[in-house]
């Protein structure tokens, strides 16, 4: 089989103009990036505004293992199968970060027969929305530093500071910095650091946002310290909230592309599932909504981290309702999960370990799909798993994960083929979600707004990861206690846990309990909407592998990209 740039680079792709008539969009509505991707003008959302809404099927995941599960795939895949079988169907998935793309986990356009392209666009500078997120990202920090050293009028505690600058990159010498340092001129030195940009404020402000001038109050409520009195100083304190706004008009308009068969996707947004709301935008969504049947997007890693933020945090905020959810699996995954074999990120597989029958450790490692099942039934809806198959599958290890995920309460289990043979691979997925989006449901949320900070934390630890219970460092206990004094205690939460366990630490694989939850700190995120306690060591700016994806990355004689994804 080739390669997924192979299959990209040979794809033929239909102008994206005749995509987007196909969708139903007017010529107006379209703003081209060259002949293959656009922006979509939100003035179709005005025009539509009295169209009925699609379904929406949300796909997540199993706890990810550094092996991949394919729920990129699975969900571009679905989308590709939905239409095979003639609905009217759309993908809305993130724009993927540079920092992973040449990290360890690579490109986020799918891959096999089921992706999007051109997926060299996708993946590195596409339309620019993730460089404007940094730069209004920059430009609000730039301007914190720049009010303090100029005789600081708004008595902003220079100690108290917690807006960071970002960057698109993996780059963890830039967790820790001192700035300022050097001439007096160079501002007052402080202990400062860096995000990955998907991580900053401004990305999970642009995936919530209902438009522009709704992004405009978002912005300028951004909190980014204390003053010398302990109240909150905002990005509109410091004037920067509107011209914030200006970098970002035109990121907040969702991305046309097309899948292999030519159908249309939307890509919009692109934090990250573990320190972020991992989810595309409410825009993206809403449109899509409108001109399709049927909506296929994702949640980022496992759904203990993407599907719960998106259920609690991007429904509430959408007002919008799933009427399914796809679980990706692999035997390979859960038979890790059963303690068949470990392996480390950015380290070969065990190929014969992964390769050979173990039944008895897949069964054991399916309590961990057991765990994600039962925690999308605590929202009220119906599950398909979508079983990701590899040729090294045996007969036996697919029957025994479809009566695991069977008997842990999912609607239908059944084998995907779309990486290696596109939408026709994934008929009998998208027949059973057809299926399961007809079934009657009642959607809750799992926790109310009137709960307590501390209330909601541990429902999310002790009913979604299944922990004893949370343990709080004075840190968090003493930002709990502000939080609520400032009357910030009705916002939702979102967890920034590692996504390789269901605990905080991502060396412990399956379904654990007695564990408890350390909440190391809890940071505001007030312009987005929601609390963000840091689970553990869990850290806002990743690091290279010794032996990162960039290495591979170079251009032919022809001037071709190769070993991109």
């Amino acid at each position: 089989m080739l390669s997924d740039l192979e299959i990209a680079q040979a794809a033929k792709l239909r102008p994206i103009m005749d995509v987007a008539a196909d969708a139903g969009l007017t010529e107006d509505e379209v703003e081209l990036y060259g002949k293959y991707k656009a922006k979509v003008d939100l003035s179709v959302l005005d025009r539509l505004a009295d169209a009925p809404d699609g379904k929406l099927i949300l796909v997540t995941a199993i706890t990810p293992t550094p092996l991949g599960e394919g729920k990129t795939v699975t969900a571009l895949g679905l989308g590709q199968a939905m239409r095979y079988i003639g609905k009217k169907a759309m993908c809305t998935i993130r724009e993927p970060s540079m920092g992973p793309t040449f990290g360890i986990k690579g490109g986020a356009a799918g891959g096999g027969y089921s992706q999007l392209v051109p997926m060299e666009d996708l993946n590195l500078h596409f339309t620019g929305d993730i460089h404007a997120v940094g730069a209004a990202n920059n430009l609000l920090a730039a301007m914190v530093d720049a009010h303090i050293w100029h005789r600081n009028p708004l008595r902003i505690d220079p100690y108290s500071v917690s807006w960071r600058r970002v960057v698109d990159m993996n780059d963890n010498f830039l967790r820790n910095i001192t700035g300022g340092l050097g001439a007096k001129t160079d501002g007052r030195p402080r202990e400062t650091g860096f995000d990955i940009t998907v991580a900053s404020e401004v990305m999970a402000i642009l995936a919530l946002t209902s438009g522009l001038h709704d992004i405009r109050e978002r912005l300028g409520r951004i909190w980014i310290g204390l003053n010398e009195d302990g109240e909150p100083v905002t990005a509109d304190d410091l004037k920067a909230g509107g011209a914030m706004t200006v970098l970002m008009r035109d990121a907040i308009k969702p991305n046309l592309m097309q899948g292999l068969d030519g159908g249309p996707a939307l890509v919009h947004a692109g934090p990250f599932a573990n320190i972020a709301i991992g989810t595309n935008s409410i825009l993206a969504d809403k449109v899509a909504l409108k001109l399709a049947d049927y909506v296929v997007t994702e949640a980022g890693f496992g759904a203990d981290c993407g599907a719960e933020k998106f259920l609690n945090i991007k429904c509430r905020t959408a007002g919008m309702t799933p009427n399914c959810v796809v679980i990706v699996a692999t035997a390979k995954a859960l038979k890790m999960h059963g303690g068949a074999f470990t392996m480390r990120p950015g380290r070969k597989p065990p190929k014969e370990q992964i390769e050979t029958e173990n039944v008895p450790a897949l069964i054991e490692g399916c309590a961990n799909l057991a765990k994600h099942i039962e925690n999308m039934r605590k929202f009220g809806l119906p599950v398909v798993v979508a079983i990701n198959v590899f040729p090294h599958d045996t007969e036996a290890e697919l029957d025994a994960m479809r009566e695991q995920a069977l008997a842990a309460g999912a609607a239908e289990a059944v084998r995907t083929y779309v990486h290696t043979k596109g939408g026709e691979g994934g008929t009998e997925l998208a027949e059973a979600v057809v299926n399961a989006c007809e079934e009657p449901s009642e959607f809750k949320y799992l926790y109310p707004l009137e709960a307590s900070i501390k209330e909601k934390i541990e429902t999310i630890a002790t009913e979604i990861y299944g922990a004893e219970g949370v343990d709080y460092a004075p840190p968090a206990e003493k930002q709990i206690e502000i939080f609520e004094k400032m009357g910030l205690g009705n916002l939702p939460i979102c967890m920034a846990k590692t996504h390789l366990s269901l605990t905080h630490d991502p060396t412990i694989m399956g379904r654990p309990t007695g564990f408890v939850v350390p909440i190391a700190d809890v940071r505001p995120s007030v312009g987005a909407g929601f609390l963000y306690p840091l689970c553990g060591e869990m850290r806002t700016m990743p690091g290279l592998p010794t032996r990162p994806a960039a290495v591979d990355v170079d251009i032919d004689e022809d001037g071709n990209t190769v070993g991109l994804f």
